[in-house]
């Protein structure tokens, strides 16, 4: 069985079809998901999602590409997380591709979800996009290591993936792996443990190989762990094994 570590079942283009995409799930072997808040106004949203099904867990945070908000305290976020199917802080990071000029305020948000993490003893879901040197410095210097968490849709280098690890966190791999040119992103998919790796959809985003160009959603995250067993010369049922124990032993999801 799969495990789909970060998806968007709220968001519109998802939720008008969620019973299919939940039939789908089944018969693609695709057991259980993580629905990922991206701002805290659709968060009961994602809470709801959580609570209806028995399958699928939410997360709480603020995405670092919404501007204009309300800033998350981290008692906040961590008293909205005092939930038993909320499993994540997050997601939450740093994104220099999208926005630019003075993003500290970007930067302090990212700090209130690690201080929030540390609160409430659940992992991160880390965003970083362009960003990667400030991010690692903002985990280091908050002690996002006493937590840890995922690298999630990860774009980066291997070494931005060793200091990752380093640092406490797994590695989750998008659709993106599947694409042609991501031949950098393949071979850090070749290098990591595979009790480092998780596997995610980040649906309705980033639909994978052979779906490429359509919406995205959680049943099409075998083909992720497909494309990392061809990679490795491994069988799809190790990949799928292992990123289904690591996302249960991470977070602690029941």
């Amino acid at each position: 069985m799969f495990v789909d570590s970060h998806c968007h079942l709220d968001f519109p283009d998802l939720a008008g079809n969620l019973n299919e995409l939940l039939d789908n799930m089944r018969e693609n072997d695709v057991s259980h998901a993580l629905c990922v808040s991206v701002n805290l106004e659709d968060f009961p949203r994602v809470l709801a999602l959580a609570e209806a099904h028995s399958n699928l867990f939410a997360s709480v945070g603020v995405h670092p590409d919404y501007e204009n908000l309300a800033e998350p305290q981290a008692a906040q976020l961590a008293s909205l997380a005092n939930h038993p199917k909320v499993i994540a802080i997050g997601e939450t990071g740093l994104d220099y591709f999208r926005l630019k000029g003075d993003l500290e305020w970007q930067r302090e948000r990212f700090r209130q979800h690690i201080r929030a993490a540390r609160q409430c003893g659940k992992p991160l879901i880390i965003h970083t996009r362009e960003a990667a040197a400030d991010t690692l410095r903002i985990m280091a210097e908050e002690g996002a290591d006493s937590v840890g968490g995922v690298m999630h849709c990860f774009t980066e280098s291997w070494e931005v993936a060793q200091q990752a690890m380093e640092m406490n966190f797994h590695i989750s791999f998008s659709g993106i792996v599947t694409f042609k040119n991501a031949l950098a992103l393949k071979d850090v998919a070749k290098r990591i443990k595979l009790e480092r790796m998780l596997i995610e959809t980040d649906s309705p985003y980033l639909a994978p190989v052979p779906h490429r160009g359509k919406m995205n959603q959680p049943a099409f995250v075998r083909h992720v762990a497909e494309e990392i067993a061809v990679l490795r010369n491994i069988g799809v049922n190790e990949v799928a094994s292992a990123t289904s124990a690591n996302f249960f032993n991470l977070f602690k999801a029941a």
